[in-house]
């Protein structure tokens, strides 16, 4: 006869555990005997090591005396759903190990790796840090709102960047993040660029769809980008003297007179 401590360690668990088994009824607790102890027998070291292989398998204490009281199809259909709800905890595990390992991966963490090729193409270009983080905040929102458009929209993106005037505006660009606030000249020739920008898209229709432009998203991007440095204000005002408001949600204040 055993003693509860040599039970638990016949068994390989704790005392603790075999006491909480007694208190939930998985176990049964032997009378005390003429000493005040309890003694246990080879039947507790059985019951108690199947107790816990299965709870070492994972299955719920809750559900282990049902078990043991099972006849062979029962417990292989009980099993078989414990497998089950164990391969679903295993997948959604592996999920958000995919999703803490993407914390270190700096850019690829809420974006697919499309955008992440154009922002590292920004970075070949020579776009400062800051900006190019400015830029992959947007392109989160963006993500957020219309993620299965993403995709679509990056080889025309990148081909964007064979245009010397949109690779100078993003030159420009850093060198204001880059700057002093008092670097009026740059916001002036970034507001040339984008005007000029504005009006070859106008004029050759290579505007965003009306639909796209609707709900809050265009005014998120604005509100970032001025969040991010507050000098977009007065590069929103330079371009509205130039006849184009907003940023993303960009429309002509006054046709042109020809």
């Amino acid at each position: 006869m055993l003693t509860i401590g040599q039970l638990a360690a016949y068994a390989g668990v704790t005392v603790r555990a075999v006491r909480h088994y007694h208190q939930i009824g998985l176990l049964p607790e032997p009378e005390r005997d003429a000493s005040g102890y309890r003694r246990y027998g080879a039947s507790a070291v059985v019951s108690l090591i199947k107790i816990r292989t299965l709870a070492d398998a994972g299955v719920p204490l809750s559900q282990i005396s049902r078990l043991l009281d099972a006849d062979a199809a029962a417990f292989a259909e009980a099993v078989r759903r414990i497998d089950d709800r164990l391969c679903e905890d295993i997948e959604r595990l592996e999920t958000s190990r995919r999703q803490i390992g993407q914390l270190t991966a700096g850019d690829s963490l809420a974006l697919p790796l499309e955008v992440v090729g154009y922002l590292d193409r920004l970075r070949d270009i020579g776009v400062s840090t800051r900006l190019v983080e400015a830029e992959r905040d947007g392109w989160i929102l963006v993500a957020a709102r219309w993620p299965d458009h993403l995709v679509e929209w990056m080889p025309a993106k990148l081909a964007q960047l064979d245009d010397p005037q949109v690779v100078r505006l993003y030159l420009v660009l850093s060198e204001i993040f880059d700057s002093d606030p008092g670097e009026e000249a740059l916001l002036e020739e970034a507001a040339d660029i984008m005007a000029a920008l504005a009006e070859q898209a106008y004029r050759s229709g290579d505007v965003p769809a009306e639909e796209d432009m609707q709900g809050d998203l265009p005014d998120l991007l604005d509100a970032l980008a001025v969040e991010t440095d507050p000098r977009a204000e007065r590069l929103r005002d330079l371009m509205r003297a130039r006849g184009w408001s907003g940023w993303t949600r960009m429309e002509r204040l006054v046709e042109p007179t020809d």
